[in-house]
C-alpha cells in the first residue's frame, strides 16, 4: 500500500509493481483528464507533475513511487480552471481536437514555473508534447498570454 498525495488529497493505492501512474490515475481514482496516447513518454498527453516536477505518467511505474509522493493533474491545477495557463488556453482558443491539450498546459504551467517569462526559444526547446492539429503557434501565443496574466494575478 502506498499513500500519494493527489491534488491534495491523500489516496491509498494498491496494485501490482508495473502498473504506469497513468492508469492508477484513470482506472483507480477516477481522474480521466489525463490521456493515453502513446504509451513511450513520446507525446505528452499523459503529462503530470510528480512532486513539482514534469512527467510523463504512461512510464512512471507504482512501483518508483513513494509513500507521499505529490502528484498533480490536470483537475488539481486549480479550482474552476483559475491558473494563467488555463485562463490564457482558453482566451486564445488552443485546443483544436483537445486531445493532448490537459498534458500540453501541465508543460506549460510546469515550463512557466521554471521560467516566468520565456523566450519563444525556451518555449520551442520545453515544450515538446505533440499535438496531431498542429496547435503550436497557439500554444506559443497562450504560453506568453499567461505570463501577462500571471503578472496580473501578483499585482491584484
Amino acid at each position: 500500500m502506498t499513500r500519494l498525495i493527489v491534488n491534495g488529497r491523500t489516496i491509498e493505492v494498491n496494485t501490482e509493481p508495473d502498473t504506469p501512474l497513468l492508469w492508477i490515475l484513470r482506472e483507480q481514482i477516477g481522474l480521466t483528464g489525463t490521456k493515453f496516447g502513446c504509451g513511450i513518454a513520446q507525446c505528452g498527453a499523459c503529462s503530470v507533475h510528480l512532486n513539482g516536477q514534469l512527467m510523463r505518467s504512461c512510464i512512471y511505474k507504482m512501483s518508483m513511487l513513494k509513500d507521499g509522493d505529490q502528484v498533480t493533474t490536470i483537475e488539481g491545477l486549480s479550482e474552476s480552471a483559475s491558473h494563467p495557463v488555463q485562463k490564457a488556453w482558453a482566451e486564445i482558443d488552443v485546443p483544436q481536437c483537445g486531445y493532448c491539450q490537459s498534458g500540453q498546459i501541465m508543460a506549460a504551467a510546469a515550463l512557466l514555473k521554471n521560467k516566468p517569462n520565456p523566450s519563444d526559444e525556451d518555449i520551442d526547446n520545453q515544450m515538446t508534447n505533440i499535438c496531431r492539429c498542429g496547435t503550436y503557434q497557439r500554444i506559443r501565443q497562450a504560453i506568453h498570454t499567461a505570463v501577462g496574466l500571471a503578472k496580473k494575478d501578483k499585482q491584484a
